[in-house]
C-alpha cells in the first residue's frame, strides 16, 4: 500500500501560503459593510502557530488594499507580489520580527484592510436587483479560491481554523454568516452582528449575506431566511428539511454544527446551493411549487459530513467532497422515497450529467475529465464540472456493489467519516483507509482498477448496475413519441406523463434530446401543448425542454430560452443554454446581446464563465497603460 503518501508535505497549487511552516488556528474578523463604496472595511486577526522555525508568514490575498500589519502588537513589514495568473491573486509575505521566528511561537497577526469593489467573492446588488426592491443586498461565494478577495488567509482547504466575526451594517438590514449568531446591538444608524464558528473550517466556507431578510422556523434547529416576498414560498418548499437532516444523521452520524439554517438568495446566485456551515445558501430556482427539487437540500445537508467535516486537501481531489456528497444525498433520498428512486437518481446522474460533461463541456480526452486533476496554474472555476460529482459517486456506487451492498457500505461510510473528521485528506489517504477497513476483501479491491478510475480521462472504466425499474416508464413513453407521426401525434394523452415523478419527466425530455435525428417541430409543438412545458415552474425541467428545442432548431423557443438565462444566473442552467444558442447562427447574435446587456447585473463568476463560452473577452478590471 502507498504508505509513502502520508509523509508528503501538503500540496495545493492554488495557494501561495507557507502551510508547511505556519498554520492558522483562529480568525477574528471586524468588518464594516459599505454599500455606497461597495467595500468591506476592517481588520482580520489571525492566530497562527509556527510549525517550524520561520522568517515569514505567507498569505493569499486578491485585490485587497492593506493599510497595516502587526504581529503581537508590533508593526511589521510586508510585501505583496501579484501572481502572473490573476485568478490566484497575490502572495502577501509578512516578515516576522526575530523574537517570533521559533517553532511553536503563537503569532497574533492583525491586518487592517479594505476589499476592492471588484472583489470576486462578492456580489453587490442595488435594491432594484432584489425581489422586494427595498434595500440593497450583498452575498459572498468563496469556493473555490475567492476567500482571499475578502480576507487575508491561507486560502487552501488543507488549513482549518475556527472564526468569530463582528459585522457592522446599516440599521434595518440583517447580516447572516456561516456561524452561530451571538446577537446584535445597534442604534439608528448602524447595527453590529456577532458570530462564532467553534468548529475549525477551511477558508472557502467563510460566508456572509446582508440584506432585507426575514426568518421562518422549520424545527428547533432549522430555519429559512429570505426576502419578505419570498420567505413564505421558501418555507413551504423546504418544509421537509428537518426530516432530511434526521435521515442524514442515521446514515452519517451525529450532526455537529448546532444549527442548520438556509438562506434563499437572489436569482443571480451561480450555484444550486453552497454548503456554508450553519447556513446553506440556496438558489431560488429550487422553488418549483411542488417540493420536487429538495434533493439539493439533501446534497447540502450531506456536505455537513463530506466536505465540511472531512475535506479535500486541495481542489485536485474535489471528488472527495462532491462524489461522497452525491452518494450520501442519494442515500438520503433512497430512505425518504425508495431504493428504486436512489437507483434512478444515480442512473440519471450518469446519463444526464456525466455523459454531457465528458462529451460536450469537455472532450473524452480532456484533463478535466479525470477524477484526480492537476491544477498547476489552473483556475479551479474553469476546471469545475459535474465530473468530480458523478464520476466520484459512480466509483462509490460501484464499490458498494462489489463489497457487499448497502448495509456493509454504510458501516464503512460511518467509519470513514469518523476516522477523518476535522481533517483534510487526499485520494491516497482515502484509498489506504478503504484497504484497511476492507482488509478481508483485499482480492475484491485489487480487482478494481484504481489507477484508471483516478487518472483515466473520459467515462469511468466500469459502469455500476443501476436498477432500471423507474427508467422503464420513461422508455415506454419515449417510444410512443418517436413512433408517432403527424396524423397520430394527437392521440397521445397526458396521463402517463403526469403520473410520473418530476425526475422521470426530466429523464424523458433528456432521452428525447439525446435522440438523433433531432425531434421534429410538430412533435415539439405537441409536447408543449400537452405537457405545458413552457409554463413549467420546474427549472430543471425547463433546462431539458429548452435544450431539446434548441437542438431541433425550433425558432419558436428562442424568446423563452433568452428569458430563462436572463431571469436567473445559475451556471448549471445558463452555460448549456448560452453554449447551445451560440452554436446556432439564427440565435447567436441574440444570445450575445442578452449577455452583454445583462452582464453588469450578473454574478462575477457567471459573467466570467459565460464570456468564455461565448468567446467574449471579459475583464472586471480596467487596464491602465
Amino acid at each position: 500500500m502507498c504508505q509513502h503518501h502520508h509523509n508528503r508535505p501538503k500540496r495545493d497549487p492554488c495557494s501561495a501560503a507557507n502551510i508547511n511552516e505556519i498554520t492558522v488556528e483562529h480568525t477574528a474578523i471586524k468588518w464594516t459593510v459599505s454599500f455606497q463604496l461597495k467595500m468591506i472595511i476592517g481588520q482580520a486577526t489571525l492566530r497562527c502557530r509556527c510549525l517550524t522555525d520561520a522568517t515569514k508568514l505567507v498569505l493569499d490575498v486578491r485585490d485587497l488594499s492593506i493599510r497595516s500589519v502587526s504581529i503581537n502588537g508590533i508593526d511589521c513589514d510586508f510585501r505583496i507580489a501579484p501572481n502572473v495568473y490573476t485568478f490566484f491573486g497575490s502572495k502577501m509575505s509578512v516578515y516576522l520580527p526575530p523574537q517570533f521566528q521559533k517553532m511553536g511561537t503563537i503569532l497574533q497577526v492583525t491586518v487592517s484592510y479594505g476589499t476592492s469593489p471588484d472583489a470576486t467573492a462578492l456580489q453587490w446588488m442595488k435594491k432594484e436587483q432584489t425581489a422586494d426592491k427595498r434595500m440593497p443586498y450583498l452575498f459572498s461565494q468563496c469556493q473555490a479560491i475567492h476567500a482571499r478577495s475578502i480576507v487575508p488567509c491561507m486560502d487552501t482547504p488543507s488549513v482549518k481554523s475556527t472564526y468569530e466575526a463582528e459585522v457592522t451594517v446599516p440599521t434595518g438590514m440583517t447580516c447572516l454568516m456561516s456561524a452561530i449568531g451571538q446577537g446584535s446591538k445597534g442604534d439608528d444608524e448602524t447595527t453590529t452582528f456577532f458570530y462564532k464558528q467553534p468548529v475549525a473550517i477551511p477558508s472557502y466556507l467563510i460566508a456572509i449575506v446582508v440584506g432585507c431578510l426575514e426568518k421562518r422556523d422549520i424545527s428547533d434547529r432549522c430555519a429559512v431566511w429570505a426576502e419578505p416576498s419570498v420567505v413564505d414560498k421558501a418555507h413551504w418548499e423546504f418544509a421537509e428539511t428537518e426530516d432530511i437532516l434526521a435521515s442524514a444523521e442515521e446514515i452519517a452520524g451525529k450532526y455537529i454544527w448546532g444549527r442548520y439554517d438556509m438562506v434563499c438568495l437572489p436569482p443571480s446566485f451561480p450555484f444550486g446551493g453552497m454548503e456554508n456551515p450553519c447556513l446553506t445558501f440556496l438558489t431560488p430556482t429550487l422553488i418549483a411549487g411542488d417540493r420536487s427539487l429538495v434533493s439539493v437540500i439533501a446534497h447540502e445537508i450531506a456536505h455537513s459530513w463530506s466536505g465540511n467535516l472531512v475535506t479535500n486537501s486541495s481542489w485536485e481531489h474535489f471528488w472527495l467532497n462532491e462524489g461522497f456528497t452525491m452518494f450520501i444525498e442519494r442515500k438520503i433520498c433512497g430512505r425518504l422515497v425508495s431504493e428504486d428512486y436512489r437507483q434512478f437518481m444515480a442512473f440519471n446522474g450518469w446519463t444526464n450529467s456525466l455523459i454531457p460533461a465528458v462529451y460536450e463541456q469537455f472532450t473524452p480526452t480532456h484533463q478535466f475529465t479525470k477524477l484526480i486533476q492537476d491544477h498547476t496554474n489552473v483556475d479551479p472555476d474553469v476546471a469545475f464540472s459535474c465530473v468530480p460529482y458523478e464520476k466520484g459517486s459512480a466509483l462509490l456506487f460501484y464499490l458498494e456493489q462489489k463489497l457487499g451492498g448497502s448495509e456493509v457500505f454504510e458501516a464503512y461510510l460511518k467509519d470513514y467519516l469518523k476516522t477523518f473528521a476535522h481533517q483534510a485528506i487526499d485520494s491516497w489517504q482515502w484509498k489506504d483507509h478503504l484497504y484497511k477497513y476492507f482488509a478481508d476483501q483485499k482480492e475484491v479491491l485489487d480487482s478494481v482498477n484504481f489507477d484508471l478510475w483516478f487518472n483515466g480521462v473520459g467515462m469511468p472504466p466500469e459502469k455500476p448496475n443501476y436498477g432500471q425499474s423507474m427508467v422503464e416508464a420513461c422508455e415506454v413513453l419515449l417510444k410512443k413519441w418517436l413512433a408517432a407521426d403527424e396524423s397520430t401525434v394527437g392521440n397521445i394523452t397526458g396521463d402517463d406523463y403526469f403520473a410520473m415523478q418530476p425526475l422521470q419527466q426530466i429523464e424523458l425530455l433528456s432521452q428525447l434530446w439525446q435522440h438523433n435525428p433531432p425531434i421534429e417541430h410538430y412533435k415539439l409543438d405537441a409536447l408543449n401543448k400537452l405537457y405545458k412545458l413552457n409554463d413549467s415552474q420546474n427549472s430543471e425541467l425547463l433546462l431539458n425542454w429548452l435544450r431539446l428545442c434548441i437542438k431541433s432548431k425550433w425558432e419558436a423557443c428562442i424568446p423563452k430560452a433568452l428569458d430563462f438565462v436572463n431571469s436567473q444566473g445559475r451556471l448549471k442552467f445558463c452555460r448549456p443554454i448560452y453554449r447551445d444558442l451560440a452554436q446556432w447562427p439564427v440565435a447567436n447574435k441574440k444570445a450575445r446581446d442578452v449577455y452583454l446587456k445583462g452582464r453588469s447585473q450578473m454574478h462575477p463568476i457567471t459573467a466570467e464563465m459565460i464570456a468564455k463560452d461565448l468567446h467574449i473577452r471579459h475583464s472586471t478590471h480596467t487596464v491602465c497603460f
